[in-house]
């Protein structure tokens, strides 16, 4: 219970800026003393009047999460949502930068706080829906909308913290409007619970990214409802029910529902990657379950885990799922998960780990957990698809991977990187079709796969044994039609068909490289020429040095060249008087292929990987 003698306070707004002042609401006088919540620094001490306030801001605090407790500490032990939740006297704002540019911006979500904030008190709290006392819309002006009992967020606030990170700090509010802002940083981590997201600031976030921002989800049950602001931001609203919000039939878009329900329609996937509708929850007495969860790697080999010596099966993060997991549809395609898409997750999103909470069921809700990671427009959004993730960072493994993400994706644009996206084979050639990446293994089998970024296996399609190079025309033209080409030492072009090659034409013999651009073929030899035939010609006519590639390849009426010193050449195709010139050094492999902007490299004991152009 509250003491009558506790003071009862809250802020005006959940931020401000540098070098500005807040405005509090007490019920009565009491001492006041500020501590930046990211390392119990005191950055004020003094008496605060009532029943408003004043705290002026010097432009010298960093951007941080801030406490003001008013009168003697409460006591505020970890506990259950809706159990010893955070005490009247306490009030948390942000102070933000007064001239935004640190890489890393971080959102810390009061609306989730202020949605729990009297959990279990009729016509108090927005949370519970199966509640019919549930309140439909909440003010800001009142207190104890602090964090939960649990502190989600606190534990990667002060990992960041010590680590040294130059972060910038804002309430989630600011990102309603909130696309210049984040336009200032590169990367924004969303952390911990922020379970209530605005029309506008779902907007904003995914406009950054679309125009190269970055997004890391340290958080789960992320953007599950849709709220709105009212009263200059004062007041959220959120029926949870489209019967009884009378925007409903105005303003369908703007519907106080879950995001991925009628009449929005919206799915949080587009957003995070993944969404709580197939995630996990353990609650109440059960939440304790979560400390015997993990993770299982799926693809150790991709960047996220690089330092962590992990393999793939392995387990990592125990204690880090929960309470609440986030997860997306995902097919088993010999033995490695590939996201289907059918729920919204983008079709570049790779499935780095799972983690199987099906059991759940009894708990709370069954489901499972899919940290990813995808691209969309110019940026790259990771989710840990966890709630607690940051409080499970005393993992050494957990601390490198949140090192990785916020280290890779909070740096300055720098040259094009080489990930991995799948296994080591030894290819001797390498061509897109359609969506299937084909390949000849060096044992002469015609091997193939889906083009995309995760680790998929290779699947045998038949034998290509005198097979060395593999092109795939844009167009048909000339009576070549669009098709898997392929060239042999012996001197053959040939065309796939199910189920099997036939004779194309003659070729030139000892080819090493085969290549359609301008609706011509080409092929590099062994001793370093360059031949064409256009599509419809007679035959072949040598056209000058290849550059001396080991491969060759083709994309936008533009040649591409591997050369025996790893370095990728291009040049546009005779008669042109240009000449090869170096586009990339250190292409990892001996093999490569373009498509769709695309270089696609590998080599015996390397890696597939890809980059851009």
């Amino acid at each position: 219970m509250t003491s009558p003698m506790t003071v009862r306070a809250y802020a005006m707004s959940t931020s401000c800026v540098q070098g500005t002042s807040l405005g509090f609401v007490l019920d009565h006088p009491a001492p006041v003393v500020v501590t930046d919540a990211t390392d119990d620094r005191v950055v004020f001490e003094g008496t605060a009047s009532a029943p408003h306030w004043e705290l002026d801001i010097p432009s010298g605090w960093r951007s941080s999460l801030y406490r003001a407790r008013f009168g003697p500490e409460a006591p505020w032990p970890f506990g259950l949502p809706g159990t010893t939740p955070c005490p009247d006297n306490e009030v948390y704002f942000v102070v933000r930068q007064a001239v935004p540019g640190s890489p890393v911006l971080l959102s810390v979500p009061f609306t989730t706080w202020q949605a729990y904030n009297r959990a279990g008190e009729p016509g108090q709290s927005i949370y519970w829906t199966e509640s019919p006392t549930r309140a439909a819309r909440v003010t800001f002006d009142r207190p104890g909308g602090g964090p939960p009992p649990e502190r989600w967020e606190e534990g990667l606030m002060r990992w960041l913290r010590r680590g040294g990170y130059d972060v910038a700090y804002c309430s989630n509010l600011d990102l309603h409007d909130g696309l210049d802002l984040l336009s200032r940083h590169r990367l924004l981590i969303v952390n911990g619970h922020d379970e209530y997201w605005s029309l506008g600031m779902r907007d904003a976030v995914e406009e950054f990214v679309r125009r190269g921002g970055n997004v890391a989800f340290f958080s789960g049950n992320t953007c599950w409802w849709q709220i709105r602001l009212e009263d200059g931001g004062r007041t959220m609203v959120c029926h949870r029910d489209p019967v009884t919000d009378p925007i409903a039939a105005t303003d369908p878009r703007q519907t106080t529902v879950e995001w991925s329900a009628a009449p929005v329609n919206r799915p949080e996937n587009t957003l995070t990657g993944v969404s709580f509708r197939a995630g996990a929850g353990a609650w109440g007495p059960h939440m304790p379950r979560m400390l015997e969860e993990s993770y299982t790697t799926r693809f150790a080999a991709h960047w996220v885990f690089e330092g962590t010596g992990l393999t793939d099966g392995d387990k990592f993060g125990e204690g880090c799922l929960g309470y609440e997991t986030d997860a997306a549809e995902f097919e088993e395609v010999g033995g490695v998960p590939r996201a289907t898409g059918r729920d919204g997750t983008p079709s570049s999103f790779v499935v780095l780990a799972t983690a199987d909470l099906r059991h759940w069921s009894a708990y709370g809700q069954g489901g499972m957990a899919t940290m990813g990671v995808f691209t969309s427009g110019l940026g790259t959004v990771f989710t840990a698809a966890t709630v607690n993730w940051g409080n499970g960072l005393h993992d050494p493994v957990v601390d490198r991977i949140t090192r990785n993400v916020v280290d890779r994706l909070s740096a300055a644009p720098g040259e094009e990187r080489w990930d991995v996206i799948g296994p080591p084979a030894d290819l001797r050639a390498l061509a897109v079709l359609g969506r299937t990446l084909h390949a000849v293994s060096a044992d002469g089998t015609l091997l193939a796969r889906e083009l995309c970024g995760q680790n998929l296996p290779w699947r045998p399609v038949g034998p290509a044994d005198d097979v060395r190079a593999l092109a795939v025309p844009r167009e048909a033209a000339g009576g070549v039609a669009v098709g898997l080409y392929g060239v042999t030492h012996d001197g053959r072009l040939l065309r796939h068909d199910e189920p099997g090659w036939q004779e194309a034409g003659p070729a030139p013999g000892s080819a090493v490289g085969l290549a359609v651009a301008d609706c011509t073929f080409w092929v590099a030899t062994s001793c370093g020429g360059l031949w064409r035939r256009p599509f419809g010609g007679d035959g072949w006519e040598h056209v000058g040095s290849s550059g001396g590639a080991v491969a060759l390849g083709g994309m936008n009426g533009r040649l591409f060249a591997l050369d025996s010193e790893g370095r990728l050449l291009t040049r546009l195709p005779p008669p042109s008087a240009s000449d090869w010139e170096c586009h990339a050094e250190a292409v990892p492999g001996t093999m490569f292929t373009t498509h769709a902007g695309l270089v696609v490299a590998a080599g015996p004991g390397t890696p597939l990987r890809w980059r851009h152009v």
